[in-house]
């Protein structure tokens, strides 16, 4: 927080008044207006200059608007949503083309969509014997894309870093990502969640990826085979910054 330059000198024994309070004192015998009067002009660019600089360098105050670094996020950008590198590690050959969901916001201050791309893998492990049931790990990958055009998101975005829950899921680690971004922040989640979020100017990007196993049975099954271990999400962190380089390519204007 910037704070009003600090007049030099104290009360104490010795001091002037002068000093300490040249706006609400009278000036004292022999000493000439003018001094009062070019201090005040003086202490007010001073306060001026350090106001300025703070507004330039931190985007206090005015009318500073964050950098859009040429993103752009409308309705049909979910078009543009191709997670290569996770598709291809999880196995699915043919990922379903991704949907846009209803949570979109399109307002002059912020504009949001969320795109949804379910991930099945071709060779879904199976779990029982002679009635072929199935256990199919099922991958769903989210991506939201907010465009903040009115104020810097990244204050907001930093504090967001310390959460320990996040839509009902509990954070177990979160991890700094380096070079992505402004800045990125991977949350590795219970329930099988792992989340890549990264703030770039007035964008912030969010691909969260989650896994879940369902059995497939044949009519008239009556017991279910044990489950299968769950995938390990945190083996495709790299595929999922992979990704998020890509979605954030894609959402940038040529």
């Amino acid at each position: 927080m910037i704070s009003e330059p600090e007049l030099v000198g104290e009360d104490g024994p010795g001091s002037s008044p002068d000093v300490v309070s040249g706006f609400d004192r009278v000036p004292a015998a022999g000493r000439r207006r003018g001094q009062g009067v070019l201090w005040g002009v003086g202490g007010a660019l001073v306060a001026s200059v350090v106001w300025a600089t703070a507004v330039f360098a931190y985007g206090i105050g005015g009318d500073r608007k964050p950098d859009l670094h040429g993103y752009r996020v409308e309705s049909d950008s979910c078009a543009a949503v191709e997670l290569t590198a996770l598709a291809e590690v999880v196995g699915a050959t043919e990922p379903e083309p991704a949907t846009t969901e209803l949570d979109g916001i399109e307002h002059p201050a912020l504009h949001r969509i969320r795109c949804t791309v379910i991930l099945t893998p071709s060779d879904a492990a199976a779990q029982g014997g002679e009635d072929e049931a199935k256990w199919t790990t099922t991958y769903q990958a989210s991506v939201t894309a907010e465009l903040h055009k009115e104020t810097d998101p990244r204050p907001e975005f930093e504090a967001s870093s310390t959460l320990t829950e996040v839509d009902g899921v509990a954070v177990a680690q979160v991890e700094r990502v380096p070079d992505l971004g402004d800045l990125a922040h991977l949350l590795i989640m219970d329930d099988n969640v792992m989340q890549l979020k990264v703030v770039e100017g007035g964008a912030v990007v969010t691909l969260t990826l989650t896994a879940w196993t369902s059995f497939d049975a044949d009519d008239g099954e009556e017991e279910t085979p044990d489950v299968p271990p769950e995938p390990e999400l945190h083996a495709y962190r790299a595929d999922l910054i992979s990704d998020m380089r890509d979605v954030m390519k894609a959402l940038k204007t040529d």
